[in-house]
């Protein structure tokens, strides 16, 4: 089942979320909607908030990065209460978009190399490192799971050259090619 994704402005991508555990109610199917929903919006990964819950939980398939990024062949994961570990030094720069942000694409900075810990769907814990697209990837939703989006990672000059923009979405004046929650 597509779920509505929400838009900039909306309460629940500002609240940090709450961890969760195998009782979380038809969980399974959660995570079924959401791969779906993330696919039909041509997404990369799509974090709980987005879809209205604050709970600790992400999908994410980067497959569509292989071609540029080779390093993005195969990860495809459920991610459920995820720690980063450990962020290098090095960085780069990345131009990112998001589901909430229809048609808002920016640099951001982050960094390169990142050691994650998480459960999977099956709540097994996995630890690992992480370098370019999909590090990007995981902190970007990461940071949607501690009420931040990627807007916030931008110069002050560069978010007040986009205010009309995310005015614009959070008054749902904007929305995506796929179902959006008013």
């Amino acid at each position: 089942m597509i779920l509505p994704i929400v838009g900039y402005g909306h309460s629940v991508l500002r609240v940090p979320t709450k961890q969760i555990d195998k009782n979380y109610p038809d969980l399974q199917e959660l995570i079924a909607n959401m791969f779906e929903t993330m696919y039909r919006a041509s997404g990369v990964g799509l974090a709980a908030p987005q879809v209205n819950l604050p709970i600790s939980l992400i999908v994410i398939d980067a497959t569509p990065f292989v071609e540029n990024y080779p390093e993005a062949e195969g990860f495809k994961c459920v991610v459920i209460n995820p720690e980063i570990l450990e962020k290098s030094d090095e960085t780069w720069t990345f131009e990112e978009g998001c589901l909430s942000l229809p048609g808002i694409h920016e640099n951001v900075v982050r960094p390169k190399t990142i050691k994650v810990r998480y459960l999977d769907e099956n709540f097994n814990t996995v630890e690992k490192e992480l370098s370019g697209v999909c590090a990007r990837v995981f902190q970007h939703e990461f940071d949607h799971l501690q009420g931040k989006v990627f807007v916030d990672r931008i110069s002050n000059l560069r978010k007040a050259f986009l205010k009309k923009k995310l005015s614009d979405i959070a008054s749902s004046k904007v929305r995506g090619d796929y179902k959006m929650l008013k």
